[in-house]
């Protein structure tokens, strides 16, 4: 059944069902927020608000607050377009599969057009709101005036108050604006936007103004990049209740006033940027139908841009008016944000008095069920507000530093996978179609990928993009990626679970399908002597053979993403099934190596390499269900073993929890609380809640705060569209909890609680099914029919 071309991801096939409110498991219920009692002192441990466009970074200081500005579309432009193209290889492909099949181990390294490794663009901030008390006073007692800090994941809402005086931020996903509200007796402000953040390179070209308006006042920064034509605009309204706003170039004094409202956008573009016409659009929403009274219908200015007047003007609007503003930009703001973060809860039976704590004096006890609880839902919201334009990036969708550790980019052979890992089953399709429109801006790229380095038709997926290209242009000798062809059926893997989720075919999902499976048909001609064709050259991320170069043949993963593609698309395109399926089959077999192990290359003159931060070779295991424990245990025995050899290499956040998630699905409850507390331990999680690369707060990045959700998730519930697997994996030290509102890919809403002695499972199916259960006691049939519900009741011991 499709939906039409133009329906939303998240589009309803059947008629939509929604958890009834859960009961918390003892008696109060999980903590949907952190706080802290002192503002940020680095943009790391900065709140974070975000509506999959504009980002922003809230410090909490009333009395300096900093507002760090980010927008996904925002990559630095280095380097000549020309050098963002794949190479052209195509023509030397039969020459490299020759050497390879015939045993060279180094054949691929020279297999380049001589190019140096190139990064893609890097993500960078904008700039930063930012507004200073004058005198940079605290309460006039002397003594540390009381402050509080918090962010609230239900709302979005980053809300810092001290003596008196109250600042609110988020980022509205309905007006795709950012909004500040900032509330207290006499306030006096200094309001600026300020360029100064790290790693700005000098040479960026910055031009502010600020204008007098009927509302306050109008600033914007225009930042035009070294040697390009492109640049990038901020517009901020500044809408005032009482007092006087007058300009103090680069931006606007407040004094006396009551409240403060700001209205914050930024964009990439090329040539000039119409400011006027931005602040009328800001301006437009104060009233949400048009431009606001008492002021200039073109929106234009009572004072001159960068002037250096001090003109005071009187702020006309009516006791109240802004606050309706801001009321009314947050309730729409809710009916999507809250909507779509409320769907899935876990509870863990926490101690009410560590839910109370701070975030930072809760990191400090990692076997708090309180910080799993935390975490979950904050991993939740992260995803949530980094989704929208784009999935999340490394960074997901913040970052106060122009220096963003590998460009901050898409990272597509691990990082991006992890991170959108709980999207289908934690209910999060605005994020699954961020995914796609990812993968839909990008197709005319993997096209090219695959013309200019295999000479196939089809598509290949590159391992690194800044999300304006999707060329294959990142590589070099150690890192062959420009060789690795399975991530294409990766990326695509969570739209097909949602599609399954829903009950419906994304006409967008299946035609991608149909160009992975070409690809697969021009490139897989080679063949071994027993007949199966061979992945040629084949590389495994970004891992190599003991005893051969990075490029080689036949990486399990290759394997798996290549059965797994065709297969996909035979059941989308019964047209082309027969011979998409026939090709799958002709596929090698996977290999058990000496040790017992899964091969990580399925050719017997490969040696594996055990100590590497990735896990390519357990591809088969998940995300895919091609290895489990019930329909091929030999298998499944050695892909265990293969987990149990593989060394943890540099402790990278994203090899621990990938660990995890493939031990849950081998039932492996200890290595999966193993691998999670490493993370627990190591000391990952900055303030904020947002999680580092490394140990000890090391690299901002989001894998570990994205990816956690997935592997509580995992560890509790499994599903295929045939397959129910409940508690797989159970944490042993969280024996009560409560998990609601997962989807499954049979099309049901689940609703699971646990106690020491047994579980009860509560289906929602919205679609008629026979699928298999499985639990601790086995296997039996389950028959659900659409919209009745079906409890079920187990054992746990």
């Amino acid at each position: 059944m499709n939906t039409p071309l133009n329906a939303p991801l998240d589009a309803p096939v059947n008629p939509p069902v929604e958890a009834p409110p859960s009961t918390p498991v003892n008696g109060t219920a999980p903590v949907h927020g952190t706080w802290e009692p002192r503002p940020a002192a680095r943009w790391e441990d900065a709140f974070l608000s975000g509506n999959g466009h504009h980002g922003a970074l809230v410090s909490g200081d009333p009395d300096d607050e900093r507002v760090v500005v980010t927008h996904h579309t925002l990559v630095r432009p280095v380097g000549a377009d020309e050098d963002r193209l794949p190479p052209r290889l195509a023509g030397a492909l039969p020459a490299l599969q020759d050497r390879l099949l015939a045993g060279d181990a180094s054949a691929a390294e020279t297999f380049t057009d001589g190019r140096p490794l190139q990064w893609v663009r890097p993500f960078h901030p904008a700039f930063q709101v930012r507004l200073r008390r004058p005198d940079g006073t605290g309460n006039g007692t002397g003594a540390p005036p009381l402050h509080r800090r918090s962010v609230d994941f239900r709302t979005g809402v980053a809300e810092a108050t001290r003596a008196g005086r109250a600042g609110r931020a988020f980022v509205s996903r309905a007006d795709d604006v950012i909004v500040q509200y900032v509330t207290g007796p006499d306030l006096t402000l200094d309001i600026r936007l300020d360029p100064r953040l790290p790693g700005a390179p000098r040479s960026l070209g910055v031009g502010h103004g600020a204008v007098l308006t009927a509302e306050g006042a109008l600033l914007s920064l225009r930042a035009r990049y070294p040697d390009s034509g492109l640049a990038y605009t901020g517009v901020t309204l500044v809408a005032v209740t009482g007092g006087t706003t007058s300009l103090a170039p680069p931006g606007v004094r407040v004094e006396g006033a009551r409240s403060v409202l700001l209205l914050t956008r930024v964009r990439r573009h090329t040539g000039e940027t119409d400011v006027v016409a931005e602040g009328r659009a800001l301006r437009d929403l104060l009233t949400g139908d048009g431009p606001a009274e008492n002021g200039p219908a073109d929106g234009g200015p009572t004072g001159s841009e960068g002037a250096g007047a001090r003109t005071a003007r009187g702020t006309p609007a009516a006791p109240g008016a802004f606050a309706e503003a801001y009321d009314a930009l947050l309730a729409r703001h809710l009916s999507l944000h809250r909507t779509a973060y409320e769907r899935v809860t876990l509870d863990l039976a926490a101690d009410p008095a560590e839910r109370a704590l701070p975030g930072s004096e809760l990191l400090t006890r990692p076997r708090s069920a309180a910080l799993l609880e935390r975490l979950f839902a904050a991993g939740r919201y992260h995803l949530l507000s980094s989704g929208g334009l784009f999935p999340p990036r490394l960074t997901g969708l913040w970052t106060g530093d122009w220096d963003t550790a590998w460009s901050g980019a898409f990272t597509n052979d691990a990082n991006l996978n992890l991170q959108t890992a709980s999207a289908a089953a934690a209910a999060l399709p605005e994020v699954t179609e961020a995914l796609a429109s990812l993968v839909q801006r990008q197709l005319p790229d993997w096209r090219d990928n695959a013309r200019e380095v295999f000479g196939a038709r089809g598509v290949v997926a590159p391992a690194h993009s800044d999300g304006e290209s999707g060329h294959s242009y990142h590589f070099n000798r150690e890192y062959p990626l420009h060789l690795w062809t399975a991530g294409a059926d990766w990326l695509l893997g969570p739209l097909v679970d949602h599609d399954e989720t829903r009950g419906a075919h994304d006409p967008r999902t299946t035609a991608a399908l149909a160009e992975v499976a070409l690809f697969y048909e021009d490139f897989l001609t080679r063949t071994d002597d027993e007949g199966h064709v061979v992945v040629v050259p084949s590389y495994s991320p970004e891992n190599r053979p003991a005893n051969a170069g990075w490029g080689t043949v036949n990486a399990a993963m290759d394997l798996s993403a290549a059965r797994h593609a065709l297969r996909t698309a035979a059941d989308r395109h019964p047209e082309h099934a027969d011979r998409w399926r026939a090709l799958a089959d002709r596929l090698p077999p996977h290999r058990i190596n000496a040790d017992g192990a899964l091969a990580e290359w399925a050719r017997p003159d490969l040696a594996d390499s055990y100590d590497h931060r990735h896990l390519s070779h357990l591809y088969a295991v998940w995300p895919l269900h091609e290895i489990t424990p019930y329909d091929t245990p030999e298998l499944a025995a050695a892909a265990r073993r293969a987990l149990e050899l593989r060394g943890p290499e540099n402790d990278s956040a994203h090899g621990h929890l990938h660990h995890a998630l493939i031990a849950a699905r081998l039932r492996d409850a200890e290595r999966v609380a193993n691998a999670l507390g490493r993370v627990l331990d190591g000391d990952f999680f900055h303030a904020s809640l947002m999680s580092a690369h490394y140990p000890h707060r090391h690299v901002y990045n989001a894998d570990a705060a994205h990816t956690l959700p997935a592997v509580l998730i995992e560890a509790l519930v499994q599903s295929t569209p045939g397959r129910l697997v409940l508690l797989p994996a159970p944490p042993a030290d969280h024996p009560r909890g409560a998990l609601h509102g997962v989807r499954t890919r049979f099309g049901a809403l689940l609703d699971l609680t646990w106690t020491e002695d047994g579980a009860t499972a509560v289906l929602r199916p919205t679609r008629t099914v026979r699928i298999e259960l499985r639990t601790s006691d086995g296997a039996e049939p389950l028959d659900l029919v659409a919209h009745e519900d079906r409890v079920l009741t187990l054992r746990t011991r």
